[in-house]
């Protein structure tokens, strides 16, 4: 029998948790729609809960999935909290960002959704605009449109992300007020919004690709299913990164 679930052939991928408020009592969950893109691309998700030790958290893992959520805490990148930030949680902070340590030296592929991407640049040592409005025009917080294609971003094409979309511009849905600024260590940025925003870095040597938009809730387009594929495809070879060809 062959499939996900086939024994040894079962690529696990950890999903990050957020911290949710619900009756009185503390939850770590995400939205059902990343779970639901992992299976579809043949992968078993499961959540990681808690703020446990990353080594101890990734030691099942085949690839790592980080969600969307609050934003990063402003003093992780140097920077002074703007009255726009909001939803800050310095533990799923600390946790993420030893994470992204441990999947660059044990060589697990990532996907970086949303906030991901944003946590995975202040990890390696970048920044973050904390408030588009306060620099573009153009808008990036559409949250009343999840699952439509809101704005254009172009995608360098030499990069991995091209590879993996087949197209030099895509559309996508937009429910961000914050994005990267300075590009941490050993990332690039690799597409980009109308107005010059980041919208997408990777890191081909240590196999981690992060993006601005919500791929998770365009089921609908293929183009974006591929993210999902990707991600479980890679993590069926796990090198560490000195191993792998650029």
């Amino acid at each position: 029998m062959s499939g996900p679930f086939s024994g040894d052939e079962a690529r696990f991928i950890a999903i990050s948790a957020g911290r949710i408020a619900a009756n009185g009592r503390v939850i770590d969950g995400t939205q059902r729609d990343y779970g639901d893109r992992v299976a579809e691309a043949g992968g078993v998700p499961f959540l990681l809960i808690g703020r446990s030790r990353s080594s101890a958290m990734l030691s099942r893992a085949d690839g790592l999935l980080f969600t969307g959520g609050g934003d990063v805490e402003p003093a992780r990148y140097g920077a002074v909290g703007s009255p726009e930030s909001g939803g800050i949680d310095v533990d799923r902070d600390r946790a993420e960002v030893e994470l992204v340590a441990e999947a660059t030296v044990t060589g697990i592929p990532v996907l970086a959704v949303c906030r991901g991407i944003q946590i995975v640049n202040v990890a390696r040592g970048g920044t973050l605009i904390q408030h588009l409005p306060a620099v573009t025009t153009e808008p990036h917080l559409v949250i009343d449109r999840p699952n439509d294609l809101v704005h254009a971003v172009r995608v360098d094409p030499d990069s991995e992300l091209r590879h993996i979309l087949g197209a030099d511009e895509i559309w996508v849905n937009s429910l961000h007020h914050q994005a990267v600024d300075t590009v941490g260590d050993d990332l690039r940025a690799v597409a980009w919004a109308e107005d010059g925003t980041i919208e997408a870095i990777e890191d081909r040597r240590s196999r981690i690709i992060g993006v601005q938009w919500h791929p998770e809730q365009l089921a609908d387009q293929a183009q974006q299913r591929r993210l999902f594929s990707w991600l479980v495809d890679q993590s069926h070879l796990r090198l560490t990164p000195q191993r792998q060809a650029r």
